[in-house]
């Protein structure tokens, strides 16, 4: 874990240097401690730094950070291995509610607030079709995630055809492809304490995650509040979805792919994959982030990129638990 937050620490200071306008690694130093040292830096270097890379670097890093333990979260707690932020449809619900804050003039805290009712709106529909079905099969919670985004995804269309073609659509627009290219120190400031507040929560109860994926009668025998500590961890990974929907839209498959990732690594031990799960999310982002920016004169939204890493990854997940859906 160690060796790989070294590396998280490397590709950040990589990722300050890359872009279209490259810098060295001297001149990226120097603009990144000219607050402690007061030295001398041409004044592109301390704006690109400053101004354009380092807000969204840390977005970057805290959005991976929040949709991998999310995932994770959920992971753990339905005890399916296929479902995500994005395959349960919180991800599409919060875009929903940054949508409608979008509609309705709402700054940053608002459209937190919305993503977040929408979020907990959306993943309580998705977990209420499966016990109308009296279903318990892992296949029935992703069809019911795929059933209720879909009719997510045609709110957010209708939002859209009602939207200000000239401003709210645009804005609309982007957070559905998922994008950093608006990130500022105003956006990461206000959802900051979402990040550390869930986050540290989820990472607190990582303990415990092992026992709240028990069955009822199982659980009750540790004499764990099973009701309570799962609706804590689903609220917890609800709000860290719709703190990173609110900082740059819709970005999916972070919470599928990680968790798997630091799973396999720490052989499913849920005390050592969380923090784990966190580091490799920031890395994950930020590198996809990194190539966004780079690939292409103009940016690729980051949807994109995800998506075409994400698909192929799921369809292995999908054959390896062929014989168990």
């Amino acid at each position: 874990m160690i060796g790989t937050f070294v590396v998280l620490i490397m590709i950040f200071l990589g990722a300050l240097c890359a872009g279209r306008l490259l810098l060295s690694w001297s001149d990226m130093w120097q603009a990144l401690t000219h607050p402690i040292w007061l030295a001398k830096v041409p004044t592109t270097a301390m704006t690109v730094i400053w101004q354009l890379r380092l807000p969204r670097i840390l977005g970057a890093c805290l959005i991976g950070f929040g949709l991998s333990l999310s995932g994770g979260a959920y992971q753990s707690i339905f005890q399916n291995p296929l479902v995500s932020p994005d395959l349960l449809g919180v991800t599409t619900g919060a875009s929903v509610g940054a949508a409608v804050a979008i509609l309705a003039h709402g700054n940053i805290i608002a459209i937190e607030i919305c993503a977040f009712v929408a979020g907990i709106i959306t993943v309580s529909l998705t977990m209420m079709v499966p016990a109308l079905l009296k279903s318990s099969n892992n296949l029935t919670l992703v069809l019911a995630g795929i059933v209720v985004g879909g009719f997510m995804t045609a709110i957010l269309g209708l939002l859209k055809y009602l939207a200000d073609p000239e401003s709210q659509l645009q804005d609309i627009v982007y957070w559905q492809l998922g994008s950093l290219a608006k990130v500022n120190y105003q956006t990461l400031l206000a959802t900051l304490p979402v990040f550390v507040i869930a986050g540290g929560i989820l990472l607190a109860l990582r303990f415990r995650l092992n026992v709240l994926s028990l069955s009822p009668t199982e659980a009750l025998a540790t004499g764990v509040n099973l009701k309570f500590e799962r609706m804590i961890v689903i609220l917890c990974a609800t709000l860290l979805t719709a703190a990173a929907v609110a900082i740059a839209g819709t970005i999916g498959w972070v919470g599928l792919i990680i968790p798997h990732i630091a799973k396999l690594l720490t052989q499913q031990n849920n005390q050592r994959a969380l923090p784990l799960m966190g580091i490799l999310g920031a890395l994950f982002l930020l590198l996809i982030d990194t190539l966004a920016r780079t690939l292409s004169p103009g940016e690729i939204p980051l949807g994109i990129l995800t998506g075409l890493i994400g698909t192929p990854f799921f369809i292995g997940i999908l054959f390896k638990q062929r014989g168990r859906l």
